[in-house]
């Protein structure tokens, strides 16, 4: 019996990217198969080409976090989806492919409105943003929070999600262009990383307290100046190490004012946890979506056999919000 194939990005030994015949997954009893209709780049993609980010034990070697599209086939122990249903899910990889599967408890339907290509740009970045901001740190209506790399796809969640909530929202960004869009999606201020340190920024515009949340995808030589952002019980949560591995922390600041230090990835979580941060999304912020309060952040697309030209244009930090694959 032949087995049956699909088209997938697949990494060549130079690291470079083709759209070629690769063997077509099946679900398993707990799980669903979607046609891939637009999938998204994420920074993980890049490390993981790169050798540096390799997927967790059991999860697809094809890149991909993301995807929209609709289910093809239902696992033996699913009852919530059915095949035609248009969705967009939570991906541990494989979403650079013409069928992927995944958990069932990892799908969300596509909002009310919405194509594959805006559907695609959410799941990952709004995963990320809640689970951290909302999930991790905790933060309250009314609290303030900073937002690094605010014009990124996780930034342009955050700053979207915590104007939803209440939080108000300061970024920090390579570019006034940068910090004119996250201004206009609900920030309230920011600051040039050209500028040199934040620091200072951040003081005036919080006030003598400080923020209560900071969301970091940089490390390295921000952790000094994060820790003395902070409110007394305020929260750190690190998500990338775009500045480096490592950075100077008073210790004693960190007592003192009982402040958080979470390192977080949202890849490698269980399947029940991705499943609580899904259900969590689908009851409380899949509805702005469809009142209008939410919206896809896009900076272009690209076609899937042109992934490496998208690659480059995300390693460029020249981009606002997501760029997306299309399938044909």
């Amino acid at each position: 019996m032949s087995t049956a194939t699909m088209h997938a990005i697949v990494i060549q030994t130079d690291q470079s990217l083709h759209w070629q015949q690769q063997p077509q997954p099946a679900p398993g009893p707990e799980q669903v198969a979607i046609r891939v209709r637009a999938s998204a780049v994420n920074r993980a993609d890049l490390m993981q080409r790169a050798g540096l980010y390799p997927p967790p034990p059991g999860a697809s070697e094809i890149l991909g976090l993301e995807c929209a599209g609709e289910i093809s086939a239902v696992g033996d122990n699913v009852a919530q989806w059915r095949v035609g249903d248009r969705v967009c899910a939570l991906l541990a990889g494989g979403g650079y492919a013409e069928t992927v599967v995944c958990h069932a408890s990892h799908v969300l339907p596509i909002p009310t409105g919405l194509d594959f290509v805006q559907a695609a740009a959410l799941p990952e970045v709004f995963a990320t943003a809640w689970l951290n901001l909302f999930m991790l740190a905790e933060l309250a209506p009314g609290q303030k929070a900073v937002l690094h790399a605010g014009a990124s796809g996780v930034g342009s969640a955050g700053i979207q999600l915590c104007n939803a909530m209440g939080n108000p929202v300061f970024v920090t960004v390579g570019s006034q262009a940068k910090l004119d869009t996250c201004i206009a999606l609900g920030a309230d201020t920011g600051h040039l990383r050209s500028e040199g340190d934040f620091e200072a920024a951040v003081k005036a515009w919080a006030g003598k307290t400080g923020v209560d949340a900071i969301l970091d995808p940089v490390g390295g030589n921000y952790l000094e100046q994060n820790i003395r952002c902070l409110n007394t019980d305020g929260s750190l949560v690190i998500i990338g190490l775009m500045g480096g591995r490592s950075g100077s922390l008073d210790l004693g600041r960190l007592l003192v004012k009982r402040i958080r230090v979470i390192g977080s990835t949202l890849r490698s979580r269980s399947d029940a946890s991705k499943a609580s941060v899904i259900q969590v999304l689908r009851e409380r912020v899949w509805p702005l979506f469809e009142q209008g309060t939410l919206k896809p952040v896009i900076e272009c697309r690209f076609p899937i056999e042109q992934a490496g030209q998208a690659f480059d244009l995300v390693a460029s930090n020249q981009t606002t919000g997501k760029v997306i694959l299309e399938l044909p």
